[in-house]
């Protein structure tokens, strides 16, 4: 399956929502059941790293949703999604101007990462993440520092 973008980012408020439906084929490549490692070859894992990289955040949420769902509870591969849901979630909010809610995604986040620990995890080195949200939160307070 070749990951297709959609025309435009979906920031509410904003933009458009994307017609419904639009990502159920990707969706459904993350089956109940599968393993973490399968779960990780599936298309919706890799649009999903792949919308959050190139700035489609509200996407990413909507394709790595089910491979959470799928991951089983208590898992670090389950833990490593939440992470990178509200990681999108967090530059989403940094999108519609919510610097307050990017900050306290960002913390939801780091709580995540030092739970996991070390080491990769579904093939994502943690530090990698780490970073990301340590330079969100300095883009954050950089540029409202007196809002948040």
């Amino acid at each position: 399956m070749q990951l297709t973008y959609p025309a435009y980012p979906y920031v509410p408020g904003r933009t458009p929502r994307h017609p419904e439906g639009q990502f159920d084929a990707i969706r459904a490549t993350a089956r109940q059941g599968a393993s973490p490692a399968e779960l990780a070859a599936t298309p919706a894992w890799a649009a999903g790293l792949a919308y959050l990289e190139d700035g489609f955040y509200w996407e990413a949420h909507e394709v790595l949703e089910p491979i959470w769902l799928a991951l089983p509870r208590g898992s670090r591969e389950r833990e490593m999604v939440q992470a990178l849901i509200q990681l999108a979630n967090a530059c989403l909010k940094r999108e519609m101007g919510r610097p307050r809610a990017v900050l306290r995604l960002c913390r939801i986040v780091a709580g995540h990462l030092d739970h996991l620990g070390q080491g990769p995890v579904m093939g994502q080195p943690l530090e990698d993440l780490r970073d990301a949200i340590h330079a969100l939160e300095n883009q954050i307070r950089r540029d409202s520092p007196d809002r948040h």
